[in-house]
């Protein structure tokens, strides 16, 4: 019997741990997709105590304390941090073969050392306390974890309206070797689903952007002007979480007056928001295409479900779920439109749909067209699906349809600054499957070169995919 958590965790061959120990583990970390609040990154933030820097925004592990019947009080109420641990320690071992307990115990073990002690209630008080006081070390502030974790590279998730004060804080100190970069989001500038929503965003991208926002084209050129300014911080990345590619017909006139009565605030027909959508993921995708960048598409979920959770909470605190979208036609009909026209950026793709894998998967291999190793991405497997099974099924699909030597690899998508043991936990998955392919004959037993191709995958790889300026 192997012990939990042991060195070689998820890894069951000889071939596999070689793999692991000695191409994978030591790689560097390019995270392109976090969502990490840059401004503690840029005041270098200690955290006070264990529940600030590891439950405070997890709607993962919220998700599993309501499941277990913790009152709200002890998850985002106005219980003290010790008693919202204590919820979460006595939360943890009934969370066995959920990702969050490999995750939990991986993360107590690679920022703090403690090994051989599970989390629960009768170890949680010398655990809060041992790691709270570690977290007052220089060590430990949010420099000092991304660092410790030997990140890289990290690219947040903001809004174009974001003045970026804190990208440009950090950009300036050259004490810090980690990149902090933007990323592009701009899923408010379609939301014409949301009038008053939308009218107060335009209302701040008029401000930000210092430009008289009167009819679409000066809206388009505000975004432009946001676009140039990320791009001149560093930015080489764009978001969208949308629900499923918009691609409906439309013509340039009846934007523009869909865009008037929008901010009339005038109630719009369902066939115009899809239009209004449709146009303006054309608009953003052709701004990505012209400077080079990587625009991403988070796919299929189905947001903020519970009425009365959204009304007292707001979005982003557990209350999502996989959505069942139609995608095929719609995707294809998208890229189709802006490869015609020579203006398809690099693109990747996520399905959190698992049944959407091999749909995904055979799409983006429809626009390869030599320019960029992998342009097309079939991206890693996301939110509900990076646990082991569901990054087992991406890393199939994609190796069945597409080339997995291409592919750009992991990313955190998390708030939380101790979430980097997540590319060791894929890591793992990935050396253990390739591992296994080796010892069935179903590879040949090549260790260099698929040594070399593991360590594409884990950093090089996104290196040479998201260009960089002054990559490492």
């Amino acid at each position: 019997m192997k012990p939990f958590l042991s060195e070689d965790f998820l890894l069951h061959t000889e071939t596999a741990k070689i793999l692991y120990y000695d191409f994978a583990r030591d790689m560097p970390i390019f995270d392109y997709h976090c969502h990490l609040p840059v401004s503690e990154i840029a005041e270098n933030r200690n955290f006070d105590n264990l529940t600030q820097i590891w439950l405070r925004g997890d709607h993962y592990k919220w998700r599993a304390m309501r499941a277990n019947g913790i009152a709200e009080r002890f998850v985002t109420g106005d219980a003290t941090d010790y008693e919202k641990f204590e919820a979460w320690a006595a939360t943890v071992p009934k969370t066995l073969r959920n990702p969050l307990y490999h995750w939990t115990h991986l993360e107590l073990k690679r920022y703090f050392g403690i090994t051989g002690k599970l989390l629960n209630p009768k170890t949680a008080k010398e655990i809060y306390h041992t790691c709270s006081e570690m977290l007052q070390t220089e060590g430990f502030s949010t420099r000092g974890l991304l660092q410790s974790m030997n990140v890289k590279v990290v690219c947040t998730t903001d809004d174009p309206v974001d003045s970026l004060e804190h990208h440009l804080r950090i950009k300036e100190d050259p004490t810090f070797s980690v990149r902090i970069l933007p990323a592009f989001r701009p899923d408010k500038a379609i939301g014409v689903d949301l009038l008053p929503a939308f009218n107060r965003w335009v209302n701040q991208l008029e401000a930000v952007a210092n430009l008289h926002i009167g009819d679409y084209g000066s809206f388009l050129e505000a975004i432009r002007k946001r676009h140039d300014f990320f791009h001149q911080t560093g930015c080489r990345i764009s978001d969208h979480g949308i629900e499923y590619p918009y691609s409906e017909d439309y013509a340039a006139k009846d934007i523009h007056r869909i865009f008037d009565k929008a901010r009339q605030s005038q109630a719009l027909q369902y066939h115009e928001v899809l239009q209004f959508k449709s146009a303006m993921m054309i608009e953003l995708a052709e701004m990505d295409g012209e400077k080079g960048w990587a625009q991403q598409f988070h796919l299929g979920a189905l947001r903020n479900t519970n009425t009365l959770a959204m009304q007292t909470l707001g979005p982003d605190t557990g209350y999502d779920s996989i959505g069942d979208f139609e995608m095929a036609r719609a995707l294809a009909k998208f890229l189709d439109t802006l490869d015609r026209e020579d203006k398809l950026a690099k693109t990747i793709v996520y399905a959190l749909n698992p049944r959407d894998n091999e749909l995904i998967a055979t799409m983006v291999g429809n626009f390869q067209d030599g320019s960029v190793p992998g342009k097309m991405q079939f991206g890693s497997a996301w939110w509900f699906n990076d646990q082991r099974h569901g990054i087992e099924r991406q890393i199939n699909a994609l190796s069945n349809m597409g080339l997995l030597s291409q592919f750009v690899g992991m990313l955190t998508d998390s708030r939380s600054f101790l979430s980097y043991p997540r590319h060791e936990y894929f890591r793992r998955i990935l050396c253990n499957m390739l591992g296994n392919d080796v010892e069935k004959g179903e590879m040949p037993n090549d260790i260099e070169m698929i040594g070399n191709m593991v360590k594409d995958i884990c950093y090089r790889n996104a290196v040479n995919y998201f260009r960089i300026p002054g990559r490492p």
